[in-house]
């Protein structure tokens, strides 16, 4: 295997397709896909040292697989970072980072709006281990240095928040946490590297689940962590020995996914900003939460760190749960599923699908209300978007 070097001074859209290419003897044009569970060697003093580390190569496709080497190392390009390490899922890769960056003992400051499975993983996951989390208004930067215990060690954003798009300035609570001595982990799922780098912005490590706009198909499921070379080997070795790996052929799904990244998230992204517009003059649709909105209370710190809006867009409809179980039940094109990411659009309803497994004050203190539905706008003509939600509305 050879491995083609990337001039790190090309253009997002350039790395999406060229970063991180690793060729067999065969020279192949498209990236290859290894499907094996091990490697074999020329002598045992090269088996032993592979696994040392002295040398280079592949041993065993749990921790080294040339297909899975290029999806980490053409991540890593697009988000400006050393490194990358791949995982099984969005929430392993926040897991990972977790159990190898923290102990017994250990204080988390985190976003309060957060996905409901990220909450569960710190709260019964964590919280088993003596780690405590403290929640805290994402967009106050005073909340965030409020929060700080001599025994905090890192802080946990997602920006925008899953479902009410609620944003964070990246590099205010970047300083906050290295004033503290903690480190600050991001949750890129919504925008991508297309849309945001928060390592550019301060952050020390940025979190995907690779199953959402890094496929963009729906196909697979994948994670992902990246930052510097230290940070990044710390949880490689978690990674290695517990096994959570992205498989190879998800891998291979996942490079495919990131040639298209830029030319669907701005397809995404205008598509998201005309629908919301359109929410915001129905008569039933109470609130519409999207940050390229000039009404989001947001809208100039998107404008700042976002290149736009993204795909997500969230509304809160009149009439609760049932009037918001109508508008779901009534779509004819638009999927009735909880994933995004997809270029297909899909609607949830947060407050009984994605965040249902936590606590009703939990919820009411992140502002999911009975009556939010979230949609996550695909790549359809947005008339056809519009008179399918109309149905319901």
């Amino acid at each position: 295997m050879s491995r083609e070097d990337t001039c790190p001074s090309l253009h997002p859209e350039t790395l999406a397709i060229r970063a991180g290419r690793e060729t067999s003897e065969y020279r192949e044009h498209s990236q290859s896909l290894h499907l094996t569970s091990s490697f074999t060697f020329d002598t045992a003093a090269q088996a032993a040292a592979m696994f040392m580390g002295e040398i280079e190569g592949y041993t065993y496709s749990r921790f080294t697989n040339p297909t899975v080497s290029a999806f980490q190392q053409r991540l890593a390009a697009m988000e400006g970072g050393e490194r990358a390490i791949a995982t099984a899922s969005g929430m392993a890769a926040i897991q990972a980072t977790m159990l190898t960056l923290l102990k017994a003992g250990d204080h988390v400051v985190s976003s309060q709006s957060l996905f409901g499975s990220t909450i569960n993983l710190f709260n019964s996951i964590l919280g088993k281990f003596n780690i405590e989390t403290s929640y805290v208004d994402a967009s106050d930067p005073e909340a965030w240095r409020a929060a700080v215990k001599p025994n905090t060690k890192l802080f946990f954003l997602e920006t925008p928040s899953n479902p009410l798009t609620e944003l964070a300035d990246i590099a205010a609570v970047a300083d906050i946490a290295h004033e503290a001595g903690a480190l600050l982990v991001v949750d890129n799922c919504f925008c991508s590297p297309a849309l945001q780098q928060p390592l550019q912005l301060g952050a020390d490590l940025v979190v995907h689940s690779a199953t959402k706009y890094l496929d963009g198909h729906g196909r697979v499921l994948g994670g992902a962590v990246v930052g510097n070379d230290k940070l990044i080997e710390q949880i490689y070795l978690h990674v290695r020995t517990a096994g959570p790996t992205l498989a190879a052929f998800n891998a291979w799904v996942l490079l495919s996914g990131l040639e298209t990244l830029h030319l669907r998230m701005e397809k995404h992204s205008a598509n998201a900003l005309q629908l919301a517009r359109w929410l915001e003059q129905q008569p039933s649709v109470a609130r519409v939460f999207y940050p390229g909105l000039e009404s989001h209370p947001q809208f100039a710190l998107a404008q700042q760190q976002q290149r736009s809006g993204g795909a997500v867009v969230s509304f809160e409809i009149t009439g609760g749960r049932e009037a918001a179980w109508r508008v779901v039940d009534a779509v004819q094109i638009i999927s009735r599923t909880a994933n995004l990411g997809d270029v297909k659009t899909t609607i949830t309803h947060p407050a009984s699908t994605t965040h249902a497994r936590i606590t009703p004050e939990a919820r009411a203190r992140a502002g999911i209300s009975e009556g939010l539905l979230r949609l996550a706008i695909g790549l359809e003509h947005v008339d056809d978007l519009k008179a399918d939600l109309a149905r319901g509305l």
